[in-house]
């Protein structure tokens, strides 16, 4: 048995909601993978009538297609859709059987009518939480146009591949066999990439808003709400729709709610943001902000929104080390997601630089894949819970080392080690590695304005008052782009809800 009771019982509701008949199409060998991907499908063809297996020859063993019977195309999955992808197979079987999708109306014009033949292969563990975005994305692209294929391919069972193909980082995509994109990214911006940017004229007709929010998080969603509320004419521009907590994997301290996952959760925000009469514009970067008769902000297509009040609720990025081969060798041995790329570290050696809560946490997760772990900490001390220090410090392939300044990664095509230098003595040791994982912190998503006359303080937050309005008459900001002394999601969705009050009563005052 592949799939446990709970999981059974949950998907049978879901199989009820299938609208045509639906054939597994696998291809299997001999070998112990084949035989856990065969047991798979027949357990799910068992539990219902609609679904059947059958042979066919596809590139990868195992594999499997699924289609519409009578038909030679569908969504491919490469490996067993477990884990994170498990939802990314259920919405497969609903969407191939002919259940609409659930996104915008234009974006379906969008990928209707893209009219040149499209194979994408994404790569992806079953751990990470960022890969379904990317896979559903791309298996709904197949659904609405034939000349688009997309097969996901489970890095576990196919690593000589992953391997081969340098893959670091997940999720990895590949269109026609070329390097195509890495990391999580909307349908719309996976749209971008396809067609590129939507022009000026597709912003024409937005006219002036009452209240603009430039960010989609926690911030940015509980600003819409509250300002749609309130009968304003309001905006929200997303270049990444989720913000910073569609990387949090486990979240126990939303008041309510024992525990979620951030994308469970902004996918919950973003149904009750769209419940209420919000323009959602999504994969657009803003570049500029100035204040004339109105406000403008500019966007990097060129086009330029108007309101009468804007929200800022950028949220942050993570930190960088600013060392050289940081950049070099992004997505190729330098990760900052333990949880997505930990899985491509088996059996390796690896470091995590920072020493806080979440540079340990990481060390001990990777300690249950790696071979060894450093981490890397540049203060005397750990930051650390001491249960995390202690945790790690009885932790046998863990190695903790303080007070060191990372120098550089040095590599190839990928990491193969770095340099650091112990601060007490100078002296400068190389460590053997083939990935690092970056966790030192946030930074906010400021950089853009420092031309804007919205005063900043010296970590680039936004200064703002107690009704969350900036240095500039008319604009706001909220989360954790701002000088708020926490950083909480919960946090973030007060400071979106005091900014969206604090523009309406501006509006009524001026």
């Amino acid at each position: 048995m592949v799939l446990n009771e709970d999981i059974k019982q949950q998907l049978e509701q879901y199989l009820t909601l299938l609208e045509s008949d639906i054939v597994l199409k696998a291809d299997l060998g001999e070998g112990e993978d084949s035989q856990k991907v065969k047991a798979f499908l027949d357990e799910i063809a068992a539990m219902s009538d609609r679904i059947s297996v059958s042979e066919t020859s596809l590139k990868r063993q195992p594999s499997f297609l699924i289609s519409q019977k009578d038909k030679d195309y569908g969504i491919e999955f490469s490996g067993l859709p477990l884990g994170h992808e498990f939802t990314s197979f259920i919405l497969a079987l609903l969407q191939v059987s002919g259940r609409a999708p659930k996104v915008d109306q234009e974006v379906i014009d969008r990928i209707k009518k893209i009219d040149k033949p499209l194979h994408f292969e994404t790569y992806v563990s079953l751990t990470c939480h960022n890969c379904p975005d990317v896979v559903q994305a791309l298996n709904i692209m197949s659904v609405l146009n034939d000349q688009i294929s997309h097969t996901m391919i489970e890095g576990g069972m196919f690593q000589a591949e992953v391997t081969s193909k340098g893959i670091m980082s997940v999720p990895a995509v590949f269109l026609n066999g070329e390097e195509f994109s890495s990391g999580r990214a909307s349908i719309e911006q996976l749209l971008e990439k396809i067609e590129g940017p939507l022009s000026e004229d597709a912003f024409a007709d937005k006219g002036l808003y009452d209240v603009l929010i430039v960010g989609g998080g926690p911030a940015g969603n509980s600003a819409a709400i509250y300002a749609a509320r309130k009968g304003l004419k309001t905006g929200l521009l997303a270049e990444t729709f989720g913000g910073q907590v569609m990387e949090t994997v486990g979240i126990e301290n939303m008041i309510g709610t024992l525990y979620t996952e951030g994308p469970q959760l902004m996918a919950q925000v973003e149904s009750h943001t769209k419940s209420y009469n919000v323009d959602i514009i999504k994969a657009q970067l803003a570049t500029a902000i100035e204040k004339k008769e109105t406000i403008e902000v500019s966007l990097a297509n060129g086009a330029v929104l108007k309101a009468k009040t804007v929200i800022l609720a950028l949220g942050a990025k993570w930190r960088n080390i600013n060392v050289p081969g940081e950049e070099t060798f992004r997505n190729k041995g330098v990760t900052y997601c333990p949880h997505c790329d930990g899985p491509l570290f088996e059996g390796k050696d690896v470091a995590v630089i920072g020493g806080g809560n979440s540079g340990l946490e990481a060390a001990l997760d990777l300690a249950g894949i790696a071979k060894q772990v450093y981490v890397l900490e540049f203060l005397p001390e750990f930051k650390a819970d001491k249960v995390l220090q202690e945790r790690a410090l009885s932790t046998a392939n863990v190695t903790l080392l303080s007070n060191v300044a990372t120098e550089d990664i040095i590599g190839g095509d990928h990491v193969e080690g770095l340099h650091y230098t112990d601060r007490q003595t100078g002296e400068t040791h190389y460590l053997d590695l083939e990935g690092v994982f970056v966790q030192i912190g946030l930074v906010p998503n400021t950089a853009w304005l420092k031309e804007s006359g919205i005063a900043l303080n010296e970590r680039g937050e936004i200064q703002v008052d107690k009704h969350g309005m900036t240095s500039v008459p008319g604009i706001f900001a909220a989360g954790d782009c701002t000088d708020a002394a926490y950083k909480q999601i919960i946090i973030s969705m007060g400071s979106g809800a005091t900014a969206a009050i604090g523009a309406f009563d501006y509006l009524i005052r001026n």
